[in-house]
């Protein structure tokens, strides 16, 4: 496929030259970025790691498909110290043969946490080591994509933090096509497609329960008032529609459809970090919310926002309606006879984790897609529909509301 390349993306050259060295203390503190070298709890919790569902996947059995373990690399333990989040090392299909992070003190303490005895200074040191077989991507947004194409360059499969690629219709090309030249697995790990409602949902729209889905909804409120740590400070005044996996997931995921156009209203905030002078996407808004036309024919609201206050009603939550059955909480509809909406089970002794206990879920299906030889459930065309439609939405709040066409990724 070809798209234009988009007017506000930009490359990692251009972020760090923006950004300069030293940004991503400028966001908590000094005294706080510190604390997250040293591995401390200097700052509150990150929403989504508190929330542990409710375990009801747990009286399934486990079984296995293999003895054989993988060999995986973990990248990246940072703020949100995600390398070590999914429970790689809890897995009885995986060795984490290696780990690495650009700052010394993080790197070790990955390791420890990891029980891992092998270490490199960075992720392109890491992919060239030739017992690896496949690497988990924690690093910072910006670089997700460049990354992820070096992994695969290297000839490992590769898994990776939310979203697939930052503000770029360009980068999305690039991964895309190289997942297809290597043909090895890549998954995005987008916590909300095994969060239980968005579960159910997907196993009723595909056992026809919904019918012709006519709306979608899907929400990420996150209010931070100081904002979120980051390296380099990527995440300092970022266009909310750049980080919109979490929402969109409640449409993409449920259906593995792709969103065609997209008219978003951004509102400009009152906070320091969202002046557009203060940061480097020149960015005004904290909040943006996208209506796109789906193409399945239906439509869609996806709301992402850091500057109104509250949780509300489920911080990273969503529902459909269909020509015979919706779900709001639960199902309502035609369909007597529901399909198990329950989650796979997980190994004996693997944690499901956080954003509504999806993080073990997540790992369990890339290993299991490894030693399966097949395609992950969020591939790689999925991954980036629930990516680029954002990076749309956010072009379109910029010219007042005017509709984006959103590029299409099939296999």
């Amino acid at each position: 496929m070809k798209t234009k390349r988009n007017n506000h993306s930009f490359g990692r050259r251009d972020f760090i030259r923006k950004a300069g060295i030293g940004a991503g203390t400028c966001l908590l503190g000094l005294h706080q970025a510190r604390g997250h070298l040293a591995g401390s709890n200097a700052s509150p919790p990150i929403q989504g790691f508190e929330d542990h569902g409710s375990g009801s996947g747990e009286s399934k059995i486990w079984i296995p498909v293999s003895s054989r373990k993988i060999r995986v690399g973990l990248v990246g333990y940072g703020v949100c110290r995600f390398a070590a989040a999914f429970g790689f090392q809890d897995h009885p299909n995986v060795e984490v043969a290696a780990v690495s992070d650009l700052i010394p003190e993080r790197c070790q303490k990955l390791a420890e946490v990891t029980k891992c005895s092998k270490t490199y200074p960075s992720l392109e040191e890491l992919v060239k080591d030739d017992t690896i077989e496949a690497v988990f991507v924690a690093t910072d947004a910006p670089s997700h994509a460049r990354h992820c194409i070096e992994v695969l360059n290297h000839g490992k499969h590769v898994a990776c933090a939310v979203p697939a690629v930052f503000g770029s219709f360009e980068d999305a090309e690039k991964l895309f096509e190289t997942v297809k030249r290597t043909g090895l697995k890549y998954m995005m790990y987008e916590t909300s497609m095994f969060r239980e409602n968005l579960y159910a949902m997907r196993q009723i729209y595909h056992a026809g329960g919904f019918g012709q889905l006519l709306y979608a909804e899907g929400e990420y409120w996150h209010y931070s008032e100081n904002g979120i740590d980051s390296f380099n400070g990527w995440r300092h005044g970022m266009p909310p529609q750049w980080y919109p996996t979490h929402s969109d997931a409640y449409y993409v995921a449920v259906t593995g459809g792709s969103f065609l156009e997209v008219s978003c209203m951004g509102m400009k905030s009152k906070m320091e970090r969202y002046q557009p002078d203060n940061n480097i996407y020149n960015n005004p808004f904290a909040t943006e919310i996208a209506f796109y036309r789906t193409r399945e024919g239906g439509s869609a609201r996806m709301g992402r926002s850091s500057d109104t206050m509250g949780h509300g009603y489920g911080a990273e939550t969503g529902r459909v309606r269909g020509t015979t059955g919706s779900y709001y909480d639960k199902y309502e509809g035609l369909m007597k006879n529901l399909p198990d909406v329950s989650r796979p089970a997980l190994p004996p002794g693997m944690p499901e984790g956080g954003h509504g206990g999806s993080h073990g879920h997540l790992t369990e299906e890339f290993v299991r897609a490894i030693l399966e030889d097949r395609k992950p459930l969020i591939d790689i065309a999925m991954s980036l529909n629930m990516t680029v439609g954002g990076i749309a939405a956010h072009q379109s709040a910029m010219r007042d509301g005017e509709w984006v066409k959103v590029p299409q990724f099939s296999l």
